[in-house]
Parts: C-alpha cells; structure tokens; sequence
C-alpha cells in the first residue's frame, strides 16, 4: 500500500522558518520531519510514498534527489569529478514526488495522490505532524469496517503542564498532558479509492466538504489514538520535538514492527 503525504503547504505560522524552507523541511535531529515521518511508516513495512509538493517543493525535490550523498560517506575525485559513495543509503524507499501547484489546496492534493495510487488504497498523512500510532492496527481497523475512509482520532496536548491538587498543594505536575475532552483530527488516514468521488476540484479542503460529506454517508470511521502525536505549527513545537529526539524519548522512533 502507498502511503500520500502533504508536502505543499505554506507554513504561515512558522514564517521565521517557512520563508526558505517548505515545512515538512525544518528538520528534527538533524533530519527534515518529513524523513521522519517516512521512517515511522517504512518501520512498519510502507516504504513507497507519493509527495504532494506545492511551496518551495523544489526544496523537497533537491533533497531526495541528493539523498544518497547526504545520507552516507563519499569520496569525491576532484580531478575526474567523479563521486564515489561508500556503502548504501539505509532507507530503500520508492519516492514518487509529484507537483501539486503551490495554491492547490488539501482536496486538490488529495485527489491527485489518489490518482497516483492507481485504484488502490492509500493510507495518507500531513508532512507535519509525527505520532506513535500502530500503522498494522489501523489498517486492520479499516478493512474490518469496509467504509470509505479511516481518520486518526487523537487528543491534543495541552498548552502547559497541568496541576492536580489537593487542597493547596499539588498533588501531581503532568508537563504537557494530553487534553481529556474532545478528538481531533491527527491525519493517518486510510482512504479507499472511491473518496476520490467526494472531492470536487483544486479549490476543495479536504476537510471541509469531503470529509462532512463522508461523514454524512457514514463512510468515515475513526480509529482512536490516546497515545503520542504532536503537530508541528509554531517553533515551540519544533523545540518540543528537537527536545524528545535529543533526549531519546521520541515516541515516534521507538516503536518497531
């Protein structure tokens, strides 16, 4: 099964970032998040991806293209100018990177990474966001329902660390718990070929009328995810995320298959 990412948006809110960079390129560890959340899906098996590029996707296009030189050691011939690499990348990924056109919006990508899947079905997910979801249980979870489409239901982590008293004191400190009331959407979707119908045109959200609408024929499931996802909107998130990986408590790299 291919796996559909979102690589074409802006990233307005991450500007002092954003304005060299596409977002799925602020790298974490060292690595652009997008490489990470490829690795999450190819550890369970999904490594051939369909990038749907849009802002500055030359960026991500220079980036794989280049990827064997940057990923290992080499050794450069400057009197022949020929490039000799030592050893082999580790990730035996198949990147399909496909232009979107930079004012597309989510449905429009959507539509064209379904296309790309060749009456398939897709899981598909945004270039920003990591998680620690078993990807073998949601797919075990969609093709038991046999909707349309399966989206990752998840809590959001709070703002600030959270307080549990008794009396006055405190009774317990959880930094950055996960908020107790209401799903949001995580991505992580599964799609199956026919949601290509509900979307209309380049100009469709994909989270607007599509998925209202499968919703609406109830053919929209949601697998529940309590544990680890963080998005990655604001610098305080990409420092969030630098901080697990440095610290060696990401979650989204500990899970193996």
């Amino acid at each position: 099964m291919k796996v559909g990412i979102l690589a074409g948006g802006q990233g307005s809110r991450l500007s002092e970032m954003t304005d060299r960079l596409p977002k799925p390129m602020i790298e974490i560890g060292g690595k652009p998040i997008l490489w990470h959340i490829m690795n999450s899906y190819a550890q369970f098996g999904f490594n051939e991806f369909i990038v749907a590029l849009g802002y500055k996707g030359a960026v991500i296009k220079d980036y794989f293209i280049n990827f064997p030189y940057h990923s290992q050691s080499l050794v450069v011939h400057l009197d022949s100018g020929k490039i000799e690499l030592l050893g082999r990348p580790r990730e035996d990924w198949k990147v399909h990177l496909v232009d979107a056109g930079e004012d597309t919006q989510t449905g429009g990508r959507v539509k064209r990474l379904l296309q790309y899947a060749q009456g398939q079905p897709l899981m598909l997910t945004y270039g920003d966001g990591l998680a620690n979801v078993d990807l073998h249980k949601l797919l075990r979870f969609h093709r038991k329902h046999g909707k349309a489409a399966t989206v990752t239901a998840v809590r959001p982590p709070a703002r600030f660390g959270g307080l549990q008293f008794k009396a006055d004191r405190v009774r317990r400190f959880v930094e950055k718990p996960q908020i107790g009331e209401g799903w949001i959407n995580g991505g992580f979707f599964i799609l199956e070929p026919r949601v290509i119908d509900y979307i209309d045109d380049d100009q469709t959200v994909f989270e607007r009328e599509p998925l209202e609408r499968l919703a609406q024929d109830a053919e929209l499931m949601a697998y529940k995810h309590e544990d680890f996802w963080q998005c990655m909107d604001t610098m305080r998130d990409v420092r969030l995320l630098e901080e697990l990986w440095q610290d060696g408590k990401a979650p989204w790299k500990a899970r193996r298959r």
